[in-house]
């Protein structure tokens, strides 16, 4: 391969005759790249066998923090919404650092005396800032240590948080950070030196209102990634409904009760500063209470179209006329409504290649009693629900679905689901406190593209009960499978430490753009000398009002094969390939180094 690759956070060699044969005969011709799997044992195969897949570490790491949602009594709509978290690398160290996304109280009076679960912490809260320090032991395995640093890097993020989207709008090669709220919106710009600054005013993308979900995406190809906005009801804490649940008690709201607020898109102007072109691109007039949105090909003409779930109103599938504008063709492309023509409670949302037919297909989380639904890519943006027939309706059923995402777990080469749940509305069988909306999560394995409920055996973790929301997904070890942070409503989060995935092969890619952006948006695809394909794609969004790790992570299966092309379609455009490629590691793929 001709030009240059940057290396990112690796675990070291297992040995230095495995690394020579590896780098014999696997390596990109001109790259450079390190790191091993000290714990992949030869016999290691795609049928998980080790008893706990996922260990729950945020404790143990250093994460300390707990949600506030400011719930008085007064059964404000937005305390169940929140909050979201993102996976991303502020300090560019090469490994993933943790921003979760905090409360506030709610009303006219905010005062922590009327909380029925007062915070840690007086008023007003900020949301906080973790940096990932990993460490390496003598057996070559990282283990994240994670230490609070919001204060040194000027990250002030107050108010009523909701979620978070991360990207460079810049293009200096630093992450910034977009935020959601019941209230105001906040832009930080990342100063690359481990300091951040509110550029929300200049910037002009303040925004406010209740939004829940945001994404960075070239929407007109330019090279500068634009912004769109989700937001959900229009609502005050001033004006507000008394609503009783089946049984005659006090409940929230459905958001039937109130009406949507219109989403934004705003163009990047290359200077710092955004133009809202909502309604010259065609989005101003139709919106539907946005909670999930996810950017991707859907149509496969190398413009990033938009995917937007709706709760209680028809999704939309916005998809690119490459002229500025977008077209919503949800109804005629079979995604605005379930296969029984309803506008379901539609919350998470990710479009990942699940069949591994090349295109990218559509999964999103709805309320108890609903069941998720994945809508089945044909290639062109017609799509057909299919979550009955691969095994996921049923089994997802009883649970409100937030944050979600297709990630090969197990690194098999098959896209799975985990969900993140919890409900809207008190738990009538046991409400023992003010807050009762628990659920457990899932997880459901894809098996040559038929999904079984390996819940009971993802480990002790998915026996909890917790009022999940948002989740990001990131390798935050560097060992080359995905791990996940999970944020709960009023409570503390968790982190699934991913312990099976890096037992069978993969190959891990960074996507950078001439500037050292993250390019969100590039697809790739990755052919094996057997003959298999994978096709991925970098994305920092989708979930719930969270962001996650924008490199991309391949499994291989437990067979040592080689690759033998990995091609990459940049957000222009255009595709570069590079002959052969590393597996077990991570390599720094450049625009323009490729042929």
């Amino acid at each position: 391969m001709e030009g240059q690759t940057a290396v990112v956070g690796y675990r070291p060699n297992v040995g230095v005759r495995h690394g020579l044969l590896l780098l014999a005969l696997y390596s990109f011709a001109g790259c450079n790249s390190e790191g091993g799997n000290p714990r992949r044992s030869p016999a290691a195969a795609s049928q998980v066998t080790q008893s706990e897949w996922f260990g729950e570490r945020a404790q143990a790491t250093g994460l300390d923090f707990v949600h506030f949602n400011g719930m008085s009594g007064e059964l404000y709509d937005p305390e169940t919404m929140g909050p979201g978290v993102a996976l991303f690398d502020y300090d560019n160290d090469g490994d993933l650092d943790i921003l979760f996304i905090q409360g506030d109280m709610l009303g006219s009076q905010k005062t922590v005396a009327q909380a029925l679960n007062p915070p840690r912490e007086p008023l007003p809260l900020r949301s906080r800032l973790f940096r990932n320090d990993l460490e390496t032991r003598p057996d070559g395995t990282r283990v994240p240590h994670f230490t609070d640093v919001t204060s040194q890097s000027g990250l002030d993020i107050r108010g009523y948080g909701m979620g978070v989207a991360t990207g460079d709008f810049n293009n200096d090669g630093c992450t910034d950070v977009y935020v959601t709220k019941f209230g105001k919106n906040q832009l930080l710009r990342n100063n690359c030196n481990g300091t951040f600054t509110d550029v929300t005013r200049e910037s002009r993308t303040s925004d406010s209102g209740w939004s829940v979900s945001a994404t960075f995406f070239d929407f007109d190809r330019d090279g500068w990634l634009d912004l769109f906005v989700g937001h959900y009801l229009i609502y005050s804490t001033e004006h507000t409904t008394k609503c009783f649940s089946l049984a005659g008690m006090p409940d929230y709201c459905s958001p039937s009760v109130h009406s949507p607020e219109p989403n934004h898109l705003y163009h990047n102007n290359r200077d710092g500063t955004f133009t809202d072109v909502t309604a010259a691109a065609g989005m101003a007039a139709d919106f539907g209470g946005a909670l999930g949105a996810v950017a991707a090909d859907f149509n496969r003409d190398g413009w990033s179209d938009l995917y937007v779930t709706n709760d209680g109103h028809q999704n939309q599938l916005w998809i690119n006329q490459r002229n500025g504008t977008f077209k919503n063709t949800a109804l005629l492309a079979g995604t605005a409504l379930s296969e029984e023509g309803i506008a379901k409670a539609s919350m998470g949302v990710d479009a990942g290649d699940f069949d591994n037919d090349g295109d990218d297909d559509i999964v999103m989380t709805e309320l108890t009693g609903q069941g998720s639904n994945v809508f089945v890519n044909d290639g062109s943006g017609i799509f057909t629900e299919q979550s009955a027939r691969l095994g996921i309706h049923g089994p997802t059923l009883p649970y409100t679905g937030f944050g979600t995402a297709w990630f090969d777990f197990d690194n098999d080469g098959w896209l799975d689901i985990l969900a993140v749940n919890g409900l809207v509305f008190h738990n009538a069988e046991r409400v023992k406190q003010p807050f009762e909306m628990q659920q457990r999560m899932q997880l459901l394995r894809n098996v040559s593209g038929h999904f079984e409920d390996v819940t009971g055996r993802a480990g002790s973790v998915f026996a909890r009960e917790v009022i999940g929301r948002g989740a990001a997904f990131g390798d935050i070890d560097n060992d080359g499978d995905v791990d996940v942070v999970v944020a709960t409503d009023n409570g503390a989060p968790l982190l699934l430490i991913n312990e099976v995935g890096s037992l069978n092969h993969w190959v891990g890619l960074r996507l950078v753009g001439t500037g050292g952006r993250d390019m969100v948006g590039a697809r790739v695809e990755v052919v094996r000398t057997d003959g298999a394909h994978r096709w991925r794609r970098a994305r920092a969004d989708g979930s719930y009002a969270s962001a996650n790790d924008p490199r991309v992570v391949i499994g291989l299966g437990t067979s040592p094969v080689s690759l033998a092309l990995v091609r990459v379609q940049w957000p222009d455009g255009r595709t570069e390939e590079w002959t052969g490629g590393v597996i077990d590691r991570y390599t720094t793929l450049k625009e323009g180094t490729g042929k």
